[in-house]
C-alpha cells in the first residue's frame, strides 16, 4: 500500500522518523482506536503491508481506514485499488523468519551504580532491594547490542523456567526517544510476549496482572506483567495454566481500562475467577507508595 501517499492526500499528520515512536520501515499516526492516549502508536509496516498499533494492537485495514478519514467502510473499500491495498482475511501479522542468533545481553552490562539506584530511588524503589530480588543491572555511556544503542539504561532479565530467556531495559535519562528497549527478536530464547514477567517460583493460585516489569516490582512476588496492555494467546494460555484468580491492575487511561476489562472477560471465558480494580491511589500502579502497594496485596492475597 501507498500509505505514505494517502496520508498526503487526505491530510493526516504522519512521521516516519525523528520521534519516539518512529521505527524503521514504519508510518506512525496518532491511533483512532486508542482514546485518551495521544501519540504515534498506529504504525503501518510498509514492507508486510499491516496496521499495529503499540497500546492496542493488530487492527483491520478497512476498519482503520475509515476511522482515520472519518468515512463509512464501503467508501473506504473503493480507495483499495487507487493505493495498492491489501485486505487479509485474518490477523496477519508478519513475523519476518530471521536467522537465530545465541542469546545475550548487550555490552558493558555491569551492577547498578550510583545514577541507576538514584532514578530508582527518585520513583520510590529500593534498589538495593530490586538488585537482589530481580537481578537488576545497568549499562554506562557504552553499550551495543547488534547495532542497537543500550546506553544508559537499568537492564531487566526475563527468567522462565529457571532460564533468562530475554530481557528489555528502562531509559534512565529522560532524554532517549525510547523508554523500553526489548531483547533482538532473533536473540530471545523464549519471545518475551509468549510468557509473563514475575517471581514464577513464588506465584499462588492468585495472581496481580499488571503492565510492566516496574509495577511487578511494586506489588512484588504475587503479581506479574504481560509487558504492555496488549497480551497474546499464548500469554492468555499461561496465565489460565498458571492461576485460578487474577485481579487486573493496569494504568488509569482509557485504553488501558478497555484493555483490562478486556482481558478478565478472555480469563473468565477460561474459567479463571477474574476482575479489574483501579488504581484509585496513583495513576499507574509504578507510582503508588510502597506503603499503599503492600496493603493492597495484602488486602487481595
Amino acid at each position: 500500500m501507498d500509505i505514505v501517499q494517502l496520508y498526503q492526500d487526505y491530510g493526516i499528520d504522519y512521521i516516519t522518523e525523528g520521534h519516539k515512536h518512529a521505527r524503521p520501515g514504519w508510518a506512525n499516526v496518532e491511533c483512532p482506536f486508542c482514546t485518551g492516549n495521544p501519540g504515534y502508536h498506529l504504525g503501518y509496516n510498509i514492507e508486510d503491508s499491516y496496521f499495529y498499533c503499540w497500546r492496542c494492537g493488530w487492527h483491520h485495514p478497512t476498519k482503520t481506514i475509515s476511522k482515520l478519514l472519518n468515512i463509512d467502510e464501503s467508501a473506504t473499500r473503493k480507495l483499495f485499488g487507487k493505493y495498492g491495498i491489501i485486505v487479509p482475511k485474518y490477523n496477519t501479522v508478519s513475523v519476518q523468519q530471521t536467522q537465530k542468533l545465541e542469546h545475550r545481553l548487550p555490552s558493558c552490562v555491569e551492577p547498578l551504580t550510583k545514577r541507576h539506584k538514584q532514578y530508582l530511588i527518585k520513583r520510590g524503589y529500593d534498589p538495593e532491594r530490586l538488585q537482589r530480588m530481580w537481578n537488576l543491572m545497568g549499562t554506562g555511556p557504552i553499550s551495543m547490542l547488534d547495532t542497537i544503542d543500550f546506553k544508559h539504561r537499568i537492564v531487566i532479565p526475563i527468567i522462565w523456567n529457571s532460564q533468562q530467556t530475554s530481557f528489555t531495559t528502562r531509559d534512565i535519562t529522560g532524554k532517549s526517544k525510547l523508554r523500553y528497549i526489548t531483547c533482538p527478536k532473533n536473540r530471545e530464547i523464549i519471545p518475551h510476549k509468549q510468557i509473563i514477567y514475575g517471581k514464577q517460583e513464588m506465584w499462588s493460585h492468585t495472581g496481580i496482572c499488571v503492565e510492566g516489569p516496574a509495577d511487578v516490582w511494586r506489588f512484588g512476588f504475587h503479581a506479574f506483567c504481560t509487558f504492555g496492555i496488549e497480551y497474546t494467546y499464548k500469554q492468555l494460555q499461561v496465565m489460565s495454566k498458571t492461576f485460578k484468580r487474577i485481579v487486573v491492575i493496569f494504568d488509569d487511561d482509557p485504553q488501558a481500562v478497555k484493555q483490562g476489562d478486556k482481558l478478565v472477560a478472555d480469563l473468565r471465558f477460561r474459567g479463571v475467577e477474574s476482575f479489574r480494580l483501579d488504581c484509585i491511589v496513583a495513576p499507574d500502579p509504578g507510582s503508588m507508595r510502597q506503603s499503599d502497594a503492600d496493603y493492597l496485596v495484602k488486602q487481595l492475597i
